[in-house]
């Protein structure tokens, strides 16, 4: 993410594991974050508003955007609630990097808003690629924005592959083994995942 120092981000889900790593190499880059997510996470996220000074914050939790709209009340940052306020901020605020680390699918929406905002769009939510994967990636390539796979087994195959197309990917998650075929096959299929 080097190529991100000094420029702006939108981290969402940044209460979260990857979110707070996100946020650990942005202040080391540089980075200027404009908007934060999270749930319900109310003093880390007051803290991060404190350090990272971004514009506008969106908590899904109604309750947590209330107690920390009081908290954060001496800042100039915004303090909003809800999935939709999450979705239409992911548009509407300048960042040249969205990461979305929301859980579930949940994420889909606001990578679909990045996506359509033009936005590079560093993934750490699965579910937008396992759900609408064909066609979030359909509408990266229209809008000429990158998809970056950020968490661990999708960015460790992202950097393996470094654009090869190998037959077999074996992938290993909570104890299990899975083979990820990837081949044209009679029927038309392009993947095939199976339980080892």
């Amino acid at each position: 993410m080097s190529c991100y120092s000094g420029k702006t981000v939108s981290v969402l889900g940044s209460t979260g594991s990857v979110g707070t790593q996100t946020l650990d190499v942005a202040r080391s880059l540089g980075a200027k974050v404009k908007l934060l997510t999270g749930s319900q996470n109310v003093a880390l996220m007051e803290d991060q508003i404190r350090e990272f000074r971004p514009s506008v914050c969106v908590m899904n939790d109604a309750s947590a955007a209330a107690d920390l709209k009081s908290r954060v009340a001496d800042t100039s940052c915004r303090v909003l609630s809800g999935a939709d306020e999450i979705v239409e901020n992911v548009a509407v605020v300048e960042s040249d990097v969205v990461v979305n680390a929301i859980t579930g699918i949940a994420g889909l929406r606001p990578s679909v808003a990045a996506i359509n905002a033009g936005k590079d769009l560093a993934l750490a939510n699965k579910e937008t690629i396992v759900t609408a994967g064909k066609i979030v990636t359909g509408l990266a390539a229209e809008k000429n924005v990158k998809i970056l796979p950020v968490d661990s087994e999708h960015s460790a195959i992202f950097q393996c592959l470094n654009g090869k197309k190998p037959a077999k990917i074996y992938m290993i998650w909570s104890g299990r083994t899975a083979i990820v075929y990837k081949a044209k096959n009679g029927n038309g299929k392009e993947k095939v995942w199976r339980d080892r």
